[in-house]
């Protein structure tokens, strides 16, 4: 099935000119999964993937309920064995139930031929299917196994993710491009041919899903990588090559900060090039940590990159020997986390409020400018000057707050602007 005629003189691709501005979107094929759409101009989707047991249909439902909360507009869950699919259509049902219509994408390796023609109700819940290239049937088996899935696809009229992985590449397209590779006058280095096999398995996935009849807008491609380069590199190739839409992530980017930096540098390019469709960041959880965190990471870097817009942005000052006080640091902390949580509400309340923009500032140096600039901000007293606090409001200045109910008294001035320019009556 996987076979290539590649010459080992295409074997590297021309890098990418940077773009000026925000380019427009890659794939012009507009694919629907489960209502949301990816590509073809739409908005850039965000997606996640639960850590629970499928099987446990109440702990599922109520991580990808958080998860849709938080702002993740498609979710994937592992359906790794028969008690993980009989619970995907229970899953459904109960998100359903709480009013979440979540569109649902199924995770399958090794075996998902067997699971989704073993059981039909499963198949019919998911939005998607995910499979990898890599393991989805070996040798002799390979083809057939990938034919049953597409034909299950196409049966139930469902898309579908073609997700090539480093550490799962197709080792029978590997040792092919190897062994050219090896011919070649003019070898390239190891690396760059498993680069080259990562984009071809993908491509030569979804073509073969093709000439089996699943339509071009039912193909969603990726090809992960936990290597920023490589990831850049792979994903040029396959905007090059490819019209399919394309989902973008780094997997195993790590925990923490080391997780969010290596996604953010990772994606911010691409994006940039106009390369990408829908995006998730594989954050890597504390122990019980909170696993909407990668959601709120993906809207932040498509929202800072000027895609999108989810929430008002809180402009804050750094700090410096001018704030020694930690007044402006515990405001704007506030102020933060009190719009994050107001989110859920204000959504269907205030249209738009996610355009706002609220400053706190720490001093003078920066403050009364940066307020000026913001829908409402507040430039809070610096060390040595005057305890007042100037608030503005759409660039002109309306207020001065003093005393201890400063922190708020500024916070009813946000909601009263909110309630003014967002409200029903507005």
């Amino acid at each position: 099935m996987m076979k290539s005629s590649l010459d080992p003189d295409t074997m590297t691709c021309l890098p990418c000119q940077p773009a000026a501005g925000p380019a427009p979107r890659h794939s012009t094929v507009p694919v629907s999964v489960g209502g949301v759409m990816i590509g073809g101009g739409a908005p850039i989707a965000v997606q996640s993937m639960t850590n629970t047991d499928t099987a446990d249909i109440a702990g599922t439902i109520a991580q990808v309920a958080a998860l849709a909360r938080a702002g993740s507009e498609l979710v994937r869950i592992t359906v790794d064995r028969d008690e993980a699919a009989a619970a995907v259509p229970h899953i459904r049902d109960g998100l359903l139930k709480q009013g979440i219509a979540m569109p649902l994408i199924g995770d399958f390796h090794y075996i998902g031929h067997t699971l989704l023609a073993e059981h039909p109700a499963c198949a019919e819940a998911l939005d998607k299917y995910r499979i990898n290239p890599g393991n989805v049937g070996f040798r002799e088996k390979r083809d057939r196994q990938f034919t049953a899935i597409i034909e299950q696809a196409i049966r139930y009229n469902k898309t579908i993710r073609i997700g090539a992985n480093w550490g799962s590449l197709d080792q029978e397209l590997l040792t092919h491009l190897m062994d050219i590779n090896a011919k070649s006058p003019q070898p390239l280095e190891a690396r760059a041919v498993t680069r080259e096999a990562m984009a071809q398995s993908a491509i030569l996935s979804a073509d073969r899903a093709v000439e089996l009849g699943l339509p071009k807008h039912k193909i969603i491609l990726s090809a992960k990588v936990s290597a920023v380069q490589d990831l850049i590199t792979v994903y040029r190739m396959l905007a090059e090559r490819c019209d399919y839409a394309l989902h973008l992530g780094l997997t195993e980017a790590g925990m923490g900060t080391k997780g969010i930096v290596a996604s953010a540098a990772a994606l911010g390019v691409l994006l940039q090039e106009g390369i990408g469709d829908t995006i998730r960041v594989s954050l890597t959880p504390e122990p019980n940590g909170d696993r909407t965190r990668e959601v709120k990471v993906a809207q932040e870097i498509l929202q800072t990159m000027g895609f999108r817009t989810f929430v008002p942005l809180v402009a804050a000052c750094p700090g410096c020997g001018r704030t020694t006080s930690t007044v402006f640091q515990e405001l704007a902390g506030d102020i933060q986390n009190w719009i994050i949580d107001s989110m859920p509400h204000w959504k269907t309340r205030y249209p738009g409020v996610e355009n706002l923009n609220v400053a706190v500032m720490g001093c003078i140096v920066n403050g009364p400018g940066e307020s000026k600039h913001a829908d409402i901000g507040i430039s809070l007293p610096g060390t040595g000057e005057t305890p007042t606090a100037p608030v503005f409001v759409d660039g002109a200045k309306v207020a001065t707050l003093r005393g201890p109910s400063l922190v708020t008294d500024f916070k009813t001035m946000v909601g009263d602007y909110i309630e003014k320019r967002y409200g029903p009556q507005a």
